[in-house]
Formats: structure tokens, sequence, C-alpha cells
């Protein structure tokens, strides 16, 4: 009698791990910060300042790499952890090279180098908010990176006031 039972056991931890397994490879939800008047600053960014190329180099990285492994970015060279709630992704390749890694039509890609920079916070049930970008190759300065980052900061202390659970 305890041969079944053993067998039922293996079969119940089978099942349950086949059952996590669609949970884990679920992607995360990517969201826009929203300030008070509705705006989103991330998006109206990558819509107004970054060219094409920059678009659809970020929008495909945003998709194969942040969308795909949330936070976990910062254990490769496309994150980094930055405290308090707040990394950053970054994109340092150019389109040809994105493509290429997702396995994507390249006919049309550019050879241009990319070097971009998005804050995020990621929260709840896997949901990352971008909370802030710029383009690193256009002003590389420290100072830069400084400010960019107290502007994520400030925007992420803004959506966790206004998003308190009661």
């Amino acid at each position: 009698m305890s041969t079944p039972k053993k067998k039922k056991n293996v079969q119940a931890k089978a099942t349950a791990s086949t059952a996590a397994a669609p949970e884990q490879a679920r992607p995360y939800r990517l969201e826009f910060y929203q300030d008070e008047a509705g705006n989103e600053p991330a998006r109206r960014w990558m819509k107004e300042e970054l060219t094409a190329t920059q678009r659809r180099a970020l929008g495909v990285s945003l998709q194969e790499r942040l969308q795909q492994q949330g936070i976990g970015v910062c254990a490769t060279r496309y994150g980094r952890q930055l405290g308090d709630g707040l990394f950053e992704f970054r994109l340092a390749e150019s389109l040809s090279e994105v493509l290429r890694k997702a396995g994507r039509d390249i006919r049309k890609g550019n050879d241009d180098a990319v070097l971009l920079r998005v804050f995020c916070h990621a929260y709840g049930d896997k949901i990352v908010l971008l909370l802030a970008g710029y383009d690193k190759a256009r002003d590389p300065k420290h100072g830069r990176q400084q400010s960019e980052i107290a502007i994520a900061r400030a925007r992420l202390v803004d959506f966790k006031n206004r998003h308190k659970k009661t």
C-alpha cells in the first residue's frame, strides 16, 4: 500500500511543478507613471525625444528583457539597483544587435549605437512602473545621470503617496 502512496506524491509533486511553470513564465506588465494631471512623462519622452531607431530598439528591449525578467534584469548588464525601490534599465546596443538577439528581422536594422536609461519600480503582482528615462549618449555627464535619478525618485515618492493602501 505504501507504493501507491509514493506514486501519488510523485504525481502530486510533478503536477505542482508543472502548474507552477506557467506562472514563472508569465511576463511582467509594464506601466507608465502618471502624475496627478494624468501626464505620462516617460511615454512622452519615448514618443517626442527619441528617434525612430531609438524607439524601436528600446521597445524591443523592454519587451524582450524587462517585460520577461522584471527586476531580475539587475542581475544582468541590462539593469542596476539604485536603492529604495528604484532601478534602472540599461540599453547600450545598436538596433541591429537588439533585433538579432531577439531573433527578429534585421534587414532594416541600424548599426548606430543606442545608449538609453529608463528608471523603474517593481511592485504588486509582476508590474514594472516606468518612471523616467533619458538618452545617455546625448548627455553622458554624471550630473545629468544624478538629475534624472532625482526626478525618478520624486516621481516614485509621488506614486507611492497617491497609491498608499488604506
